[in-house]
């Protein structure tokens, strides 16, 4: 069922890169270039989307929204370096503790990643069926004939990118829906995470349902469920990269806890998603059904689980996997609008949507890492308040170097709270 992913040669981007130094020791202004990127796509990642373009999107646009984008490094993935992954997100920490778990995996292979055909689902919502039976044999017996019909025969659904590969059928608990019957239409949506064309499938089907089944056609959506497209990553940790004397076994543990509490599997889903949404927002996907897919997934067997599991090999290493539903797109969407989310594509050298999802779930499962590991050996506020302190020291009122000198006080005193950065502001602005 699952492919491993192949990604293609070096991209034209990955051949402009000229770092002689690490990223983050270049001036901010000078960093894109470093990476490979021309001059269309640094100015379109400085001035981002255009009120045109905007207003294009959605209602009443009176503006546009920015949002830092970095980028994680040292990540291989099946075999592939990958110099620099775009993500969007506004919460300190994040990048660099993705960066630094990439390294860690890099040591042991970096990472595999693989994933299924991009099967999406449509739902149809049948009501008022007479006799649920008799309709399930009649619709499965012409689901050839549907197939054939959104394929080949009708306009709206004819594509060359997509078709239309199954009918799935399905009831549900007879005290509250006796007479429903669920038509699961089956989508490969290819390169395209499909929305458009799943959608209008089902309400195209809607009458040759109807007179299938008897029933009254209600609800024809897209599932954001997409457990027929799925993606998984798998690393390995090298015990002697953890440092800490039991630390394989700890983070086991605090992995076990988010397997079997769901208080604990939230907050821990959360940090996987920390990555996987920055990812998706920077390339111009839609990260609400990713979350909503993802959600639905760890709760499948009727119990709120956790995206991840960690273990310990027979060797000693730490080893982590990752399986999640994951709907992405290079076609279409604000990927076709946004200049910074095709700059975005570019920099990762996709050539299919498997790939991007690919990587999403190695970023995913890096974050996850991160996150638990600093919980388990350190606790999650050493390193994330250190990153923090920037920010409390620019809402503070510091400029310039001040930003960094007084950053490093509060982290030195152990001190990060927006009172103390004040009184350190105004201390350097009478000196």
């Amino acid at each position: 069922m699952f492919r491993v992913g192949k990604m293609a040669g070096l991209s034209s981007y990955e051949k402009r890169v000229v770092m002689k130094k690490k990223l983050r020791e270049y001036p901010v202004a000078e960093r894109p270039a470093a990476l490979g990127l021309e001059a269309a796509d640094i100015s379109a990642l400085h001035t981002g989307l255009t009120l045109e373009a905007a207003d294009h999107m959605i209602e009443n646009v009176i503006g546009t929204y920015a949002l830092p984008m970095g980028v994680a490094q040292n990540f291989v993935m099946n075999g592939r370096a990958i110099e620099a992954i775009p993500m969007v997100v506004e919460e300190a920490s994040i990048v660099a503790a993705c960066s630094f778990a990439a390294k860690l995996a890099r040591n042991a292979g970096g990472f595999t990643a693989g994933s299924s055909a991009p099967i999406m689902i449509g739902q149809i919502q049948v009501l008022d069926v007479p006799d649920v039976d008799l309709a399930r044999s009649r619709v499965a017996a012409a689901t050839q004939d549907l197939l054939n019909w959104l394929n080949a025969e009708n306009a709206s659904t004819r594509s060359r990118h997509a078709h239309a590969v199954d009918i799935e059928l399905r009831t549900l608990p007879a005290a509250i829906a006796a007479h429903w019957l669920i038509v699961h239409v089956l989508y490969d949506c290819g390169d395209a995470m499909g929305a458009n064309l799943v959608n209008t499938a089902c309400e195209a089907l809607a009458p040759l349902i109807e007179s299938l089944t008897g029933g009254r056609v209600h609800l024809r959506i897209l599932s954001n469920l997409s457990d027929h497209r799925t993606v998984w990553a798998r690393c390995t940790i090298h015990v002697s990269d953890l440092v800490a004397e039991g630390a394989a076994a700890r983070i086991v543990e605090a992995g076990l806890f988010a397997e079997f509490d769901p208080y604990r599997a939230a907050t821990h889903n959360k940090g996987v998603m920390n990555g996987v949404d920055a990812v998706a927002v920077a390339t111009g996907q839609d990260w609400r059904a990713i979350e909503a897919g993802a959600h639905a997934w760890c709760a499948r067997s009727g119990r709120y689980t956790s995206l991840t599991t960690w273990r310990v090999n027979p060797v000693g290493d730490l080893t982590g996997f990752l399986e999640m539903p994951l709907a992405v797109g290079i076609v279409g969407g604000a990927t076709r609008v946004h200049p910074a989310a095709q700059t975005a594509l570019r920099m990762l050298g996709v050539t299919r949507a498997h790939e991007l999802a690919e990587i999403m779930a190695c970023v995913g499962l890096a974050q996850n890492f991160a996150a638990v590991r600093a919980l388990a050996l350190e606790g999650i506020q050493a390193g994330h308040m250190a990153l923090h302190a920037r920010q409390i020291v620019v809402a503070a009122g510091a400029h310039g170097a001040q930003v960094e000198t007084i950053a490093a006080r509060l982290i030195a005193e152990k001190n990060v709270r927006m009172e103390r950065a004040r009184e350190l502001v105004e201390q350097g602005n009478k000196e």
